[in-house]
């Protein structure tokens, strides 16, 4: 095995260091520490859910910004949530990464609409673009609306529209999402839950 002579100097001067640092008693854990509480201080804590797979690991998500006229909020930090049932604090590398999505130049902050025929997207606000998707939804709805069956039973479904449901969404949200679109009739729906 060749060893150069500098690699030499730097093992020896690292074993030293450690040693001394051993020897004299240093824990270095609360400065370890300090350094990440000095990461997130004055951070708001929003607990979330990671987006990328069906499990829904839970995470923390550090704010900066205290959401006044003059500041802009933005994302420092992203951890597993230590207190969630499913991941116990930990992520894959894909969640350890989320971050990378909130912080991404490319990210769209709004709603944008291409007309039919168009090659063009243009920027649409939230007001207009729930209400195009209401009527589309209304719409749909009316036009495949099937009140009664061939052997004239009520069946009130509508079979124009299906739902898929989302990764990121609670089990109590997954629930209301279910009930609401039975509510509207439809019968195709689906989950990544399987719900």
């Amino acid at each position: 095995m060749d060893i150069s002579r500098r690699d030499l100097l730097k093992g020896t001067a690292l074993a030293a260091g450690g040693g001394l640092v051993s020897a004299l008693g240093f824990d270095l854990r609360p400065a370890y520490a300090q350094s990440r509480e000095l990461k997130i201080s004055n951070a708001r804590e929003f607990k979330t859910v990671c987006p990328y797979c069906a499990v829904g690991c839970g995470t923390i998500a550090y704010v900066h910004g205290s959401g006044g006229l003059n500041t802009v909020n933005s994302v420092i930090h992203v951890e597993g949530d230590p207190d969630s049932p499913i991941n116990g604090g930990t992520l894959c590398p894909k969640g350890a990464a989320q971050m990378q999505l909130a912080v991404n130049p490319r990210l769209e902050k709004g709603p944008k609409y291409r007309a039919p025929g168009s090659s063009e997207w243009e920027d649409v606000d939230w007001d207009w673009a729930m209400d195009w998707f209401a009527r589309k939804f209304k719409d749909s709805r009316d036009e495949t609306f099937v009140a009664r069956d061939e052997q004239g039973r009520t069946v009130n479904r509508c079979e124009g529209i299906g739902w898929v449901g989302s990764a990121t969404v609670t089990n109590e949200d997954a629930y209301l999402i279910t009930k609401t679109m039975r509510t509207m009739g439809l019968v195709y729906i689906d989950h990544q839950a399987r719900i």
